[in-house]
């Protein structure tokens, strides 16, 4: 194993026990942030290649413009649903980490639906909102799970 590859698996060591001693909602918090940050950037690469930025809701006549930010302004609204559920089953389920990733997981799978079906949409920003959703999963299931299997707390 080379110098940096041993560094950086002990920074790697490090973060994850001190996030294992921190209470879940500041676990919950970190990973919220990083995982706004991450979707955004990936948005922003996107609009960078010319995917439009464009998307329309059921019952809309035409889609409307997503907003610089947008991406992370619904990361952060929708991930403290998931830091409250993080927190209320470290508390009270048997399994605690189990359960978040089967819910969280099946939560991801059941917002891609409305990428797919996003009237007005280019096939290609639908593309982006979908992918979106599993760039956020991504980064902040991880954390979260991780520390509700650590304990309760």
């Amino acid at each position: 194993m080379s110098i940096t590859a041993s560094r950086n698996q002990s920074v790697a060591q490090s973060v994850a026990q001190s996030l294992g001693t921190r209470p879940v909602w500041q676990v919950g918090a970190l990973a919220v942030f990083a995982g706004a940050v991450v979707t955004e950037a990936f948005a922003l690469v996107a609009r960078g290649v010319g995917v439009p930025m464009e998307a329309a809701g059921p019952g809309a006549t035409e889609a409307a413009e997503i907003p610089v930010g947008g991406f992370a302004g619904g990361v952060l609204f929708w991930s403290v649903v998931g830091v409250v559920l993080a927190m209320a089953l470290a508390r009270w389920a048997e399994r605690p980490a189990r359960t978040f990733v089967v819910i969280t997981v099946a939560l991801t799978v059941l917002s891609l639906v409305g990428p797919a079906v996003a009237p007005h949409t280019a096939t290609s920003t639908q593309i982006v909102l979908a992918v979106s959703h599993v760039v956020a999963a991504a980064v902040v299931i991880p954390p979260l799970a991780g520390r509700l299997a650590r304990g309760r707390g």
